[in-house]
C-alpha cells in the first residue's frame, strides 16, 4: 500500500523503469525532454544527497521551490520528499532552509528566508545558467557532483510532506492526490497530456497522476492546435487542456 510520496514513486518507477513516466513539452521553445522512470529516479537521487549531502538537511526541515511546472520542479519535488524533508510550494513566504528558483523569480523567492540559494534556468537538455544570479549556485550545475543513488532513512506516512501554509503529512498528501486523481478522471496506466497554464498546481500535474499509477505529457505555452497530433503520437488517454 502507498503511504508516502517517495513509496509512490517507487512503485511508479518498478512498473517499468524504461517506459515514460514525465514528457515535458515547451511550445513556446521546441524543447522536449522524456524522462523515463529510471531517468527521473536518478535525477531525484541526486537531488536528495544535494539536500542532504550537498547542504546538510534532514529531518524537519524545509525547501521552498519557487517554481512553476517543469520536469525539474518534479525532480526537486521528489528529491525533496525522498530526503524526507518538506516542500515549500511558493505560495506564501515561511521561513525554510533553502530555496531553489529560476533567475525571472528571484525577486519573488528573496521573500523567503532559506540559508541556501539555488537558481536553474529549465534550460533544454539541462543546460546550466549563464549568468548565477548573486547569492545563487546553479542547480544543474551542483546536483551533477552528488551520487545515482539514494540511502536515507524511509519516510514515514506521518512525516510532514507539504510546509508553508498546508502543513500536510505524506499520509494527507496521498490521500487528497487520489481524491483529485478521481476528479480529474485519471486511472492506472494513463498517459495523461496537461497544459500547464491550466493546472499549475503540484497535485494536478505531477502527483495524482503519481499516485492514480499514470504517466505525464506535461506541455507549456501549449500550443492548441498541437493537441490532437500529440496525443496520438505520445498515445495519450486523458487531455486535460480546459
Amino acid at each position: 500500500m502507498t503511504n508516502t510520496i517517495p513509496q509512490a514513486f517507487a512503485a511508479a518507477v518498478e512498473r517499468d523503469p524504461a517506459a515514460p513516466l514525465l514528457t515535458w513539452y515547451d511550445d513556446a521553445t521546441g524543447d522536449r525532454t522524456e524522462l523515463s522512470g529510471a531517468t527521473l529516479d536518478n535525477w531525484v537521487s541526486k537531488t536528495a544527497n544535494l539536500l542532504v549531502d550537498g547542504i546538510g538537511l534532514g529531518h524537519g526541515d524545509t525547501v521552498a521551490l519557487v517554481l512553476p511546472p517543469h520536469w525539474q520542479t518534479a525532480a526537486l519535488l521528489l528529491g525533496v520528499s525522498a530526503a524526507g524533508l518538506a516542500a515549500d510550494l511558493g505560495e506564501e513566504p515561511q521561513p525554510v532552509e533553502a530555496v531553489f528558483t529560476t533567475p525571472d523569480l528571484v525577486e519573488r523567492a528573496a521573500a523567503w528566508s532559506g540559508l541556501d540559494r539555488y537558481a536553474t534556468g529549465l534550460l533544454p537538455f539541462a543546460m546550466p545558467l549563464r549568468a548565477v544570479p548573486d547569492g545563487y549556485a546553479d542547480y544543474v550545475t551542483e546536483v551533477r557532483n552528488f551520487g545515482d543513488f539514494y540511502r536515507g532513512a524511509p519516510v514515514a506516512p506521518a512525516d510532514l510532506a507539504l510546509g508553508g501554509p498546508y502543513e500536510l503529512s505524506h499520509a494527507d498528501v496521498i490521500e487528497a492526490a487520489t481524491a483529485r486523481a478521481a476528479d480529474l478522471g485519471i486511472s492506472a496506466g494513463d498517459r495523461v497530456l496537461i497544459d500547464t497554464s491550466l493546472h499549475p498546481d503540484a497535485a494536478d500535474w505531477l502527483l495524482a497522476p503519481l499516485v492514480a499509477g499514470a504517466s505525464v505529457v506535461l506541455c507549456a505555452n501549449l500550443d492548441k492546435a498541437k493537441v490532437e497530433s500529440r496525443s496520438t503520437s505520445e498515445k495519450v488517454s486523458v487531455v486535460l487542456v480546459q
